[in-house]
């Protein structure tokens, strides 16, 4: 088992903590980093904004049995890392305008600029169940496909990013791009609101001009202290 750094430990707790502040989890969800090609490190399995800095995360290997202590949903990371070689942070949440629409099977489409880097839409996981076998998770990795995020029907959703700070990132825009989804529906303009199309939402998809730098620092401004 490789030891993570001291560095490596702050972060995932870092980036829990900022989760929690902004609503984005609550007693439920988790974020983890990749450490190698072999293994990644995971949250403390308790409420994020619970998180001391004292406390340890978890090596979790990417094959055999999780870890005694580790979530089982925390499967779903392990499955990711294993199909996505590029994706190097994992972000399991609970996003309220994520839940609302997942309830009725619907995700968010690409009608602003956070919701670009999801266009069209992410997919479904059309299951309200929660994860805890090998064969769920990886199939669920499977439907995610090259996505960013996956919307879990009534159960959150996962985001997956080149970075932690990029999934945690993503995990706020899905949350914008559902809040502006549900608001065009409710006032009526669903059908006639302008999706953005595919040469737009790519161009605007972009990280240039420290864009995710920028917001990665807004949403842990502070959150070194639990």
């Amino acid at each position: 088992m490789p030891r993570p750094s001291a560095a490596e430990e702050d972060l995932v707790r870092q980036a829990g903590r900022a989760l929690s502040r902004h609503g984005l989890v609550h007693a439920y969800g988790h974020c983890s980093l990749r450490l190698d090609a072999g293994h990644f490190l995971v949250s403390p399995a308790k409420p994020l904004g619970l998180v001391a800095n004292d406390d340890a995360c978890s090596v979790v290997p990417l094959d055999g049995p999780l870890p005694d202590g580790v979530l089982g949903e925390v499967r779903i990371h392990r499955e990711i890392y294993r199909l996505r070689p590029e994706v190097c942070g994992v972000v399991r949440s609970m996003p309220p305008r994520v839940m609302t629409l997942g309830t009725a099977r619907i995700t968010p489409r690409a009608r602003h600029g956070f919701g670009a880097y999801f266009a069209p839409q992410p997919p479904l996981w059309d299951d309200p169940q929660l994860l805890r076998s090998d064969e769920q998770a990886a199939a669920l990795a499977e439907q995610m496909g090259p996505a960013r995020a996956i919307v879990m029907r009534g159960n959150g959703a996962v985001t997956a990013g080149t970075s932690l700070e990029e999934a945690v990132v993503l995990t706020w825009y899905l949350e914008d791009a559902a809040r502006v989804e549900f608001e065009a529906r409710a006032a009526g303009i669903a059908e006639s609101g302008v999706i953005l199309s595919e040469a737009e939402a790519a161009q605007r998809a972009t990280w240039a001009g420290a864009i995710r730098e920028r917001m990665w620092a807004h949403l842990t401004a502070e959150s070194g202290k639990p």
